[in-house]
């Protein structure tokens, strides 16, 4: 929960595609879902042309979809650390 130490959200979640075509594949894939599962879709969305590091607002989720050079440049888990790390349940 990222409330005690961010007021604008509170969760981030953070992945990692092999490339841009696939950082914008799982991007894809989640806004499809989300707009047509449960009807919400993102107040800003910045990134997807490069597909490097696709950012997604969904006010109360922020979705970082990012290449892996990207994601050992900004190291968001490192910026975030005293924020608990929750491990997602896989759907299978």
């Amino acid at each position: 929960d990222m409330r005690p130490v961010c007021s604008y959200t509170d969760y981030f979640v953070i992945c990692t595609g092999q490339n841009p075509r696939q950082t914008k594949g799982i991007y894809d894939e989640v806004h499809e879902r989300l707009k047509h599962e449960s009807r919400v879709m993102p107040a800003n969305v910045e990134g997807v042309r490069e597909a490097r590091w696709i950012l997604a607002d969904y006010l109360d989720v922020v979705l970082h979809v990012f290449t892996p050079e990207a994601r050992d440049y900004y190291r968001l888990e490192e910026l975030w650390e005293d924020v608990p790390f929750v491990e997602p349940a896989v759907a299978r």
